[in-house]
């Protein structure tokens, strides 16, 4: 997939035309064989993906003492356009960044997704169980991410089939490029198989350091923000994703 970049009142959009080869930048993996991603139906174009990484995979987790198939963890930062996959160690029980993967494509401002159609990428907790794994993508691999929440639904928001997907284009997802969500599609399968009941996503709209806090004071979606920067700094203390629950129209962490 290509992507054209729209431009209105302020609201980046993208456009998306069929799937034709495109090349990779020069750190992205091995570009994935088109006739591959295109003839394979699901369960068997994911086990040829997990064929065409697990090698490499494998030699990049024993250089950090970690497990294929081990849980994992995913953050993601749309303003930075960052997607990082932790996984755990199994000696400490922590958390630990493996790998982080530019987002080749997304849609939409700073602030959380309100109205389907709306072309935003959500921001928030949201969490991936084994039936919202998508190897039969039309976007070649893809997860959904749980979009609305419970969070969400209190805030009468709507929007469906918001998913973490190949290709290099998205309107209101995250497009990743084949090639990287195949390992990044390999590594959360994996995970899910070998026990760990769900894995979360964790969507902000950026870092949420103090600094970044404090250069958004007085916005329309400051409170939400801090709502959302109680979770994030948590998994920064403690290197554990948080429960996650609603109360009162707010996230509450455990």
């Amino acid at each position: 997939m290509r992507c054209c970049l729209i431009v209105l009142s302020g609201v980046y959009l993208t456009a998306c035309r069929p799937r034709e080869v495109v090349a990779q930048d020069s750190t992205a993996p091995t570009a994935v064989p088109t006739d591959s991603a295109e003839i394979l139906p699901g369960p068997e174009r994911a086990a040829a993906a997990k064929a065409r990484v697990i090698s490499q995979l494998g030699k990049d987790l024993a250089e950090k003492g970690l497990h294929f198939g081990d849980p994992v963890f995913l953050r993601a930062f749309k303003d930075e356009r960052l997607l990082e996959l932790w996984m755990r160690r199994r000696e400490t029980g922590k958390y630990e960044l493996f790998r982080s993967w530019p987002i080749a494509g997304a849609s939409g401002v700073a602030g959380p997704k309100l109205a389907e159609g709306d072309s935003q990428v959500p921001e928030g907790f949201y969490f991936v169980t084994p039936e919202r794994m998508k190897p039969d993508s039309q976007f070649h691999l893809a997860f959904n991410i749980g979009y609305p929440n419970a969070y969400d639904l209190a805030h009468q928001r709507t929007g469906t089939f918001i998913m973490v997907h190949g290709a290099e284009c998205s309107v209101g997802c995250l497009a990743m490029t084949d090639a990287r969500i195949e390992e990044i599609y390999t590594l959360c399968d994996a995970a899910l198989k070998n026990g760990q009941r769900l894995f979360r996503v964790h969507v902000f709209p950026f870092r949420m350091t103090e600094e970044r806090m404090a250069s958004v004071r007085g916005q329309t979606w400051e409170d939400f923000w801090k709502n959302l920067k109680e979770g994030y700094d948590l998994f920064e203390r403690s290197k554990v994703p948080p429960e996650v629950e609603v109360e009162g129209l707010r996230y509450i962490f455990r």
